[in-house]
C-alpha cells in the first residue's frame, strides 16, 4: 500500500530543507515536522524593527566552493559582508583574525618581520617541545601575549574548562596573517542573504509541506507510517533511545536587546576575551545588512553547559563521546529506509557550507546509486 509521502523529514534545518527541496525536484512529496515554531532551524532570523535578527548567534556564510556559492546564489542574492571580528580585552580593542593591525596593536611593531621575532621569542620563552593541553598547544604556536589576551579567557568560557583541562587538539593551529588583513575567512565567497536567511529556507522549502510544534519521538510510529523513507536530522542518540548512551554537548543562551540608537558598537561582532566576562561576544545585527535603521538590536551570547531541555550547538568530540558515536553511526549504517543528516545526526560541527554540501551529496548518492557490478556466478 502507497504512503501518504515519499519521505518524512526530521528537522527543517538547512540539511532537511535542501534534501526537500531536491526531492521535490525528482517528483517526490515530502513532508517536514519540526519541534520548533519556525523552520529554519539555526539560521532563523526574527525580523525587530527591520532588522534581521539572527535568534541563534550570527550566521555568515562562507566557502570556496563555487557551486555551493550559486546554488544558494539561485535562491536568494547575497551581499557582500566581509567578516572582521573585533576583540575587547580589559577595554582596548584589537582586530581578528591575528593580522599585523593586530600585532601594531599589542606591541607597535610596523613590519612583518619585528612581529615574527616578537611572536617566536614568546614561543621559545615558552619551552613547550610536546604539548599536553590546549594552553601549552597555544603557548607554542603564538606565545603568552595573544594566549592570555586573545585566546585563553574566550576559550575557557567557550568549553567552561580551565584551558590547561581542555585537550591540545582543539586547537591545531592557530592562523597567523603578516600582512594587514581583517577579513576573518580565507574563503572566496562570503556574505548575508539579503532580506535574511528565511528567504533561503523559505524558498527551499517551496513546494514541501511543513508542520511546526510538533515532536517527531512523541508519536513515532504515526510519523514513520505516512512516508516510506525517513530524512533524520535531529540526535542520533535519541533516535536509538540513548541504547548506549548520550553524547554530550555544549550549549548557548542568546540575550537579546532592542537599543534605541542607531549605532550600538560600529561592527557586527566584538567578542569579550577576558574570562571575568560572562558572555563570549555582542553582536550587533544590522552591520549584517549594512542597515541604517533608527534603532539596533544586539545580542549576547553566553556559553552554557547542556542539558538535554537546551539546544545543543558544539559536540564535544573527545575519546569517549566519539566512540559513542561511532556505536550509533553503525547502527544507522543498518537502516536502509533512514538517511542520517546534519550536526546532530553526524555529531559533527559544519559551517553552513559544509551541510548544504552534505545534503546535496546525499541527494545524489539517494537518486543516483551507484551501478552495483553484476554477478559472475
Amino acid at each position: 500500500m502507497r504512503k501518504e509521502y515519499d519521505y518524512l523529514i526530521v528537522g527543517s534545518g538547512l540539511f532537511g530543507s535542501v534534501f526537500a527541496h531536491e526531492a521535490t525536484k525528482c517528483g517526490k512529496k515530502c513532508l517536514l515536522i519540526d519541534k520548533r515554531s519556525h523552520p529554519g532551524g539555526n539560521v532563523f532570523c526574527e525580523n525587530i524593527d527591520g532588522i534581521n535578527v539572527h535568534q541563534y548567534g550570527a550566521h555568515i556564510f562562507h566557502t570556496n566552493d563555487k557551486q555551493i556559492w550559486d546554488y544558494v546564489n539561485s535562491f536568494v542574492e547575497f551581499n557582500r559582508y566581509t567578516n572582521s571580528p573585533m576583540a575587547n580585552y580589559k577595554g582596548q580593542l584589537y582586530n581578528l583574525p591575528f593580522n599585523m593591525n593586530t600585532f601594531y596593536q599589542l606591541w607597535g611593531v610596523k613590519t612583518p618581520e619585528e612581529a615574527k621575532e616578537k611572536i617566536q621569542s614568546q614561543i621559545d620563552q615558552a619551552q613547550i617541545t610536546a604539548p599536553s593541553n590546549l594552553q601549552e598547544q597555544a603557548l607554542s604556536l603564538v606565545g603568552s601575549d595573544i594566549f592570555e589576551k586573545l585566546i585563553k579567557g574566550y576559550t575557557e568560557k567557550q568549553w567552561g574548562r580551565p584551558a590547561t583541562e581542555l585537550p591540545a587538539f582543539i586547537i591545531k593551529r592557530l592562523p597567523i596573517r603578516f600582512t594587514y588583513d581583517n577579513n576573518y575567512f580565507n574563503d572566496k565567497y562570503q556574505g548575508i542573504p539579503i532580506g535574511g536567511y528565511n528567504k533561503l529556507t523559505d524558498a527551499l522549502l517551496e513546494g514541501s509541506e511543513v508542520r511546526l510544534d510538533t515532536d517527531y519521538f512523541q508519536d513515532r510510529n504515526h510519523w514513520d507510517n505516512l512516508a516510506d523513507q525517513v530524512v533524520f536530522t535531529g540526535h542520533i542518540d535519541q533516535f536509538y533511545d540513548y541504547r548506549f548512551g548520550r553524547l554530550e554537548y555544549r550549549s548557548l543562551r542568546f540575550e537579546h536587546q532592542v537599543m534605541d540608537q542607531e549605532n550600538h558598537q560600529g561592527n557586527a561582532v566584538i567578542n569579550y576575551t577576558e574570562r571575568e566576562v560572562p558572555y563570549t561576544r555582542i553582536i550587533e545585527h544590522k552591520h549584517f545588512e549594512f542597515g541604517t535603521q533608527p534603532k539596533t538590536v544586539v545580542t549576547k551570547e553566553f556559553p552554557e553547559d547542556w542539558t538535554p531541555e537546551k539546544e545543543a550547538y558544539y559536540p564535544i568530540n573527545d575519546q569517549r563521546n566519539n566512540e559513542l558515536f561511532a556505536k550509533y553511526k553503525s547502527l544507522g549504517q543498518t537502516q536502509d529506509n533512514v538517511i542520517f543528516g546534519g550536526r546532530l545526526a553526524t555529531y559533527q560541527y559544519y559551517d553552513m557550507h559544509q551541510v548544504i554540501g552534505a545534503a546535496l551529496k546525499a541527494v545524489n548518492v539517494h537518486f543516483n546509486p551507484p551501478i552495483q557490478p553484476k554477478s559472475t556466478i
